[in-house]
């Protein structure tokens, strides 16, 4: 993030919140809520200058974000600006995400005051490079996987949501060309930004995200695509959805707008993530124009499905934190034959098994991401994350219910929903067989 006046203040205005002594004079909440404020009044003003910028440049030339240089040492501190961001979000995830999660899985919806919230903090902007109207300065999966773990720790459903858009801004920015991203990034950065969504799974069973049933063939004027998808975050309200689909034998991405004829939605009510829209897209002679493939030569569709399975990863470790900062204290509280329950060694040690696995978790997602961040090798990385998660995600759900007991089978306790949530963890992309 650049780190012009606005960032400089609310970073001091972060690091002030951090401060114990804010405990001791009893200011801490209206410091917190001045912080959270400042944070979106100082992206709304991010977005007047660039709406005046966009004006002025159009049809600009590819952008692609630099990446880091290699450390000597793998290194496991935050830079200013990722704390300032891990810190704006976990209150955002802690003030408005977690209460209003349980309304929003009953509703199957994402509240709109709620996406009004977020849109003005404008999440995408760390994925849009500054000439478009962003402020990332390089790739950063680390700062992506940071963003996913603090909203998943308020809710993963709507995490997922939130980050649909901040993920199709990141392919475009990784892979798009110069027409593309002019055409498509800059609606990313306004007030109310595009809604848009990715699309790969598919209702087949045991599905394998590089062989897919969707196809795309070329046309006089473009590309002509058929298939269905299903499990499609926010899929019934996108402006734009990023598409994957097979081409010439070869896994490809495509831009379809949401106004595409021949596009069928159907809602598609599921298991968790009720929150997220889940939505089935079908997709009938739909005929796209010859700029809908994304990229040129350079695109790599292992690398695209590499990153989501770093955002998932996050997603995975955010909800599995929530789990644990939950069932400590239940089982501090709760009182059988006369002690706290956490005094038996069996819970003590279910107990300490989820924190091991979590942070194990944690440490896996921030390897490969790091590497990815520094240019360095990290397919192999990622897959290891990408497994250990799949495995543990749904083990820290299922030990969450079963430590509240009774409990943790009612709606009562949000560890019902997060359970429901983590299975997706080994579901989607592939999950465990791909």
């Amino acid at each position: 993030m650049t780190r012009d006046p606005i960032g400089l203040a609310l970073a001091a205005m972060t690091r002030l919140a951090g401060s114990d002594w804010l405990d001791r004079l009893r200011l801490r909440p209206a410091v917190e809520q001045a912080a959270f404020h400042g944070t979106r009044a100082g992206f709304q003003t991010l977005h007047l200058a660039n709406r005046q910028f966009r004006r002025a440049k159009q049809w600009l030339p590819t952008q692609r974000l630099s990446k880091r240089a290699t450390p000597e040492l793998f290194d496991l501190g935050l830079d200013d600006d990722q704390q300032m961001i891990v810190d704006t979000l976990a209150r955002l995830a802690r003030d408005t995400l977690r209460p209003a999660a349980a309304e929003a899985d009953e509703a199957g919806a994402l509240p709109a005051d709620l996406h009004q919230s977020i849109a003005e903090l404008g999440l995408p902007l760390y994925a849009i490079p500054e000439s478009l109207g962003g402020v990332a300065e390089h790739q950063s999966p680390v700062t992506s996987v940071l963003i996913a773990e603090q909203l998943a720790w308020g809710d993963m459903a709507l995490a997922m949501a939130l980050l649909a858009p901040f993920s199709v801004a990141q392919a475009l920015t990784h892979w798009g060309t110069g027409e593309q991203q002019s055409r498509f990034l800059p609606a990313f950065c306004e007030s109310e930004p595009a809604v848009a969504t990715i699309a790969v799974d598919e209702p087949t069973p045991m599905f394998d995200p590089h062989r897919l049933t969707t196809r795309a063939r070329r046309t006089r004027n473009g590309y002509c695509l058929d298939g269905e998808k299903c499990g499609v975050v926010l899929g019934d309200v996108s402006d734009l959805i990023l598409v994957a689909a097979t081409l010439e034998h070869q896994p490809r991405l495509f831009l379809v707008p949401g106004t595409t004829p021949g596009l069928q939605r159907q809602g598609e009510p599921a298991m968790g993530l009720r929150a997220a829209q889940l939505t089935r897209l079908t997709f009938r002679d739909c005929q796209l124009e010859a700029d809908a493939l994304l990229g040129d030569d350079d695109f790599d569709y292992n690398a695209f499905l590499d990153y989501g399975s770093l955002l998932r990863c996050g997603l995975a470790v955010g909800t599995a934190q929530a789990v644990l900062d939950y069932i400590i204290p239940y089982c501090n509280e709760r009182k059988a034959f006369g002690e706290p329950i956490s005094h038996r060694q069996a819970v003590a040690f279910a107990i300490s098994n989820l924190a091991i696995e979590t942070d194990s978790m944690r440490l896996l997602a921030w390897r490969a991401a790091s590497r990815a961040e520094t240019g360095q090798s990290w397919h192999r990385e990622a897959c290891l994350a990408r497994q250990f998660c799949n495995d543990k995600a749904v083990e820290i759900g299922t030990q969450g219910v079963q430590l509240l007991g009774g409990h943790g089978f009612t709606r009562e306790h949000p560890v019902e929903r997060w359970y429901r949530d983590l299975r997706s963890i080994a579901v989607y992309y592939g999950g465990t067989h791909a």
